[in-house]
Protein backbone atom coordinates (compact mmCIF):
# COMPACT_ATOMS: atom_id res chain seq x y z
CA UNK A 1 0.00 0.00 0.00
CA UNK A 2 1.15 3.29 -1.11
CA UNK A 3 1.32 5.82 2.09
CA UNK A 4 -0.95 9.26 1.10
CA UNK A 5 2.17 11.98 1.32
CA UNK A 6 4.40 9.78 -0.65
CA UNK A 7 1.56 10.83 -3.37
CA UNK A 8 1.53 14.35 -2.33
CA UNK A 9 5.22 14.09 -3.07
CA UNK A 10 4.90 12.30 -6.08
CA UNK A 11 2.08 14.42 -7.59
CA UNK A 12 3.60 17.72 -6.34
CA UNK A 13 6.70 17.05 -8.13
CA UNK A 14 5.39 15.98 -11.53
CA UNK A 15 3.12 19.12 -11.17
CA UNK A 16 6.95 21.00 -10.52
CA UNK A 17 8.13 19.33 -13.75
CA UNK A 18 5.10 20.16 -15.89
CA UNK A 19 4.79 24.15 -14.88
CA UNK A 20 8.83 24.27 -15.61
CA UNK A 21 8.88 23.21 -19.07
CA UNK A 22 6.71 26.53 -19.25
CA UNK A 23 9.27 28.81 -18.30
CA UNK A 24 12.09 30.63 -19.89
CA UNK A 25 15.39 28.75 -19.68
CA UNK A 26 19.05 29.98 -19.20
CA UNK A 27 19.71 31.62 -22.09
CA UNK A 28 16.13 31.37 -23.90
CA UNK A 29 13.01 33.71 -23.50
CA UNK A 30 9.95 32.81 -22.52
CA UNK A 31 7.11 33.38 -25.53
CA UNK A 32 6.04 36.44 -23.27
CA UNK A 33 9.43 37.84 -22.73
CA UNK A 34 9.86 37.48 -26.94
CA UNK A 35 6.83 38.94 -27.25
CA UNK A 36 7.66 41.96 -25.08
CA UNK A 37 11.21 42.54 -26.58
CA UNK A 38 9.28 42.56 -30.45
CA UNK A 39 6.90 45.31 -28.92
CA UNK A 40 9.97 46.85 -27.73
CA UNK A 41 11.63 46.69 -30.45
CA UNK A 42 8.59 48.33 -32.65
CA UNK A 43 8.49 51.15 -30.31
CA UNK A 44 12.42 52.56 -30.33
CA UNK A 45 12.59 52.26 -33.94
CA UNK A 46 9.02 54.68 -33.81
CA UNK A 47 10.79 56.90 -31.97
CA UNK A 48 14.29 56.90 -33.94
CA UNK A 49 11.96 57.90 -36.95
CA UNK A 50 10.68 60.90 -35.22
CA UNK A 51 13.80 61.75 -34.19
CA UNK A 52 14.18 65.11 -35.94
CA UNK A 53 17.93 65.21 -38.18
CA UNK A 54 18.34 61.35 -38.06
CA UNK A 55 19.06 58.71 -40.14
CA UNK A 56 16.88 55.79 -38.85
CA UNK A 57 17.17 53.65 -41.35
CA UNK A 58 21.03 53.29 -40.83
CA UNK A 59 20.03 52.36 -37.41
CA UNK A 60 19.27 48.46 -36.53
CA UNK A 61 17.82 47.86 -33.38
CA UNK A 62 17.54 44.45 -31.63
CA UNK A 63 16.03 43.53 -27.75
CA UNK A 64 16.57 41.24 -25.63
CA UNK A 65 15.26 40.39 -22.32
CA UNK A 66 14.57 44.37 -22.33
CA UNK A 67 17.99 45.18 -23.11
CA UNK A 68 18.34 47.50 -26.50
CA UNK A 69 21.58 46.99 -28.54
CA UNK A 70 22.00 50.42 -30.86
CA UNK A 71 24.18 49.48 -34.12
CA UNK A 72 25.17 50.79 -37.53
CA UNK A 73 25.80 54.14 -38.45
CA UNK A 74 25.43 57.94 -37.87
CA UNK A 75 26.84 60.60 -39.17
CA UNK A 76 28.17 62.28 -35.92
CA UNK A 77 28.37 62.25 -32.03
CA UNK A 78 25.03 64.31 -32.02
CA UNK A 79 23.20 61.98 -33.82
CA UNK A 80 24.22 58.78 -32.14
CA UNK A 81 23.25 60.33 -29.16
CA UNK A 82 20.32 61.55 -30.08
CA UNK A 83 19.24 57.63 -30.79
CA UNK A 84 19.89 56.75 -27.30
CA UNK A 85 18.21 59.31 -25.91
CA UNK A 86 15.29 58.20 -28.05
CA UNK A 87 15.61 54.60 -27.32
CA UNK A 88 16.05 55.65 -23.50
CA UNK A 89 12.47 57.25 -23.69
CA UNK A 90 10.69 54.28 -24.95
CA UNK A 91 8.70 52.08 -22.24
CA UNK A 92 9.93 48.53 -21.34
CA UNK A 93 13.89 49.54 -21.94
CA UNK A 94 15.89 48.32 -19.06
CA UNK A 95 19.54 49.27 -20.98
CA UNK A 96 20.99 50.74 -24.12
CA UNK A 97 23.72 49.07 -25.53
CA UNK A 98 25.22 51.40 -28.07
CA UNK A 99 27.43 50.11 -30.90
CA UNK A 100 26.50 53.16 -33.67
CA UNK A 101 29.86 53.92 -35.45
CA UNK A 102 30.56 57.08 -36.24
CA UNK A 103 30.95 57.42 -40.47
CA UNK A 104 33.26 60.17 -40.53
CA UNK A 105 34.70 61.40 -36.94
CA UNK A 106 35.86 64.52 -37.29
Amino acid sequence: MVRPSLLQGLGAAMLALALGGCAAQDGQRSTGQYTDDVATTARVREALVKTPNLRSNTIQVETYRGVVQLSGFADNEDSAASAVGAARGVAGVKEIRNNIQIRNPQ
